[in-house]
């Protein structure tokens, strides 16, 4: 066999250098792929809403299932505030210059795992560092916290204003006063915080106006934190919910294993971010087994509405329609106003029909302290057709229990529907519980005027079509 004529020998040699080039270009593709995973971070629609609600709410709760990327986006947006690298797509909060921020979890060692690790890189393995999503070339120091293996207490990034930001790694375990830094820009709370370490992040930012972002799933049920985003409505705070429909990650198949593997009680708090109440829940039905689609209300219905009185805690009313062939009640229009007059809450509820008649309860028989005038004379001489008495059963009696016996057997039977634009009775559906056996009588407006609407459904009464339900809901939530 003859040698190589050395014009082959020499191409040979300029494929070999040229593949040893491709490898060596595609090894440092990948390093620079691997280092500066901020760059091609590319939300969910759900992981979008929470960036984009950073630019108006000071507050903001990524409440959601598990592994459905809660953590992961809020790692994306604290990374992008460290280094000042924002995408093209981003529509949240800027900073222009370097920050100074909380970050931490229930534990130091959950902290590393979770937080440390998704922003840094493994934990254990140093040379790993900047594979996280702040990018290595931007990681300029850190320092070691004793106690907890491979544990960070702090780094300093670089920011693209010029500077250097810092972030500081925190623990809700050491208590309130471990999370008493200096002025501080921005908090991330990753699993949800006692209250009093939440309120202590809240102070870290108050003389910056600086942003307070929470991700978990919601498995400690109606905890303080989780009332304050849920049902204390506010100007400077905002919950975006996202369940497992919307991670694209996973398969229909996929999801539906996964949440068949969990038990019953907790299937809502770990696939769609519902705060969970095991046995203390009240109404331990799907919120999927009443949720109806609105329509519009056949003229041969009956109709009643029911009010639930208040001024510190809300006025809450609810518009019922009942098909009687069938016996299914459905809840399909609400209205809930705080410290308001009758006379705002009569002008909301009148365009649902002149003769639309209301139920009401005992404490519409008190008298107004101003005027001495009983409250459901007020809201009579105000044009609602009050029914003559207070609510009650059939047999005269008015007893709580019996009126969510009632309601919960409908649910189960499925004769109770609520139409799915009435948000906010459902915030009160998942969160309405017990605690030592005792109903939690708090943000329960909504569902008391409902009970009522339904212990007095006999004098409801055909009112004609309800075709403009539509808008009529959306003038006065």
């Amino acid at each position: 066999m003859s040698a190589p004529h050395p014009s082959e020998r020499t191409v040979a040699f300029g494929l070999s250098a040229m593949l040893r080039e491709q490898m060596s270009l595609m090894a440092e593709l990948h390093r620079r792929q691997r280092t500066n995973i901020l760059s091609s971070y590319q939300p969910y629609a759900k992981q979008r809403e929470f960036h984009a609600a950073g630019a108006t709410f000071r507050e903001r709760l990524f409440m959601a299932g598990n592994q459905l990327g809660k953590t992961l986006a809020g790692a994306a947006e604290a990374a992008m505030h460290l280094t000042g690298r924002y995408p093209e797509w981003w529509q949240g909060r800027r900073f222009d210059r370097p920050v100074a921020m909380l970050a931490g979890s229930e534990s130091y060692e959950l902290t590393r795992d979770g937080v440390q690790r998704l922003l840094i890189g493994p934990p254990l393995n140093e040379d790993e560092w900047g594979t996280g999503f702040v990018p290595k070339a931007t990681i300029q120091a850190t320092t070691r916290r004793s106690g907890a293996s491979g544990a960070l207490d702090s780094v300093t990034v670089r920011h693209v204003a010029g500077g250097a930001s810092t972030l500081l790694f925190k623990a809700y375990e050491q208590g309130r006063a471990k999370w008493q830094a200096n002025t501080v820009d921005y908090v991330w709370f990753d699993e949800e915080p006692p209250e009093d370490v939440y309120f202590e992040g809240i102070t870290r930012t108050n003389a910056t106006r600086g942003s307070i972002a929470v991700t978990f799933t919601p498995l400690k049920g109606l905890s303080a934190v989780v009332a304050r985003y849920l049902m204390e409505k506010s100007a400077d705070r905002e919950v975006t919910t996202m369940t497992i429909e919307d991670a694209e990650h996973y398969t229909p198949e996929e999801r539906r294993r996964i949440i068949d593997s969990y038990p019953a009680h907790e299937r809502e708090a770990r696939t769609k971010g519902v705060p969970a109440l095991g046995s203390g829940r009240i109404f331990p039905v799907t919120e999927e087994s009443i949720r109806a689609d609105p329509f519009d209300i056949p003229k041969h219905w009956v109709q009643i509405g029911g009010l639930d009185f208040g001024w510190d805690h809300p006025f809450a009313a609810v518009g019922c329609a009942w098909d009687r062939d069938a016996d299914v009640f459905y809840v399909t229009k609400l209205y809930r106003e705080r410290e308001s007059t009758p006379i705002i809450h009569a002008a909301a509820l009148k365009p649902w029909g002149g003769t639309l008649p209301w139920a009401w309860p005992h404490d519409g028989l008190q008298h107004d302290k101003g005027s001495g005038e009983q409250l459901a004379a007020q809201y009579r001489a105000q044009g609602l057709a009050l029914l003559p008495e207070r609510a009650t059963f059939d047999d005269g009696t008015n007893g709580v229990e019996a009126g969510l016996s009632d309601m919960l057997q409908r649910m189960q039977t499925g004769r109770w529907k609520v139409f799915s634009t009435c948000t906010e009775w459902f915030e009160e559906f998942r969160l309405y519980h017990r605690k030592d056996g005792r109903i939690v009588k708090e943000r329960d407006d909504l569902l008391a005027a409902s009970r009522y609407a339904l212990m007095m459904k006999r004098h409801a009464r055909a009112i004609g079509g309800n075709a403009n339900w539509k808008f009529t809901a959306r003038k006065v939530l």
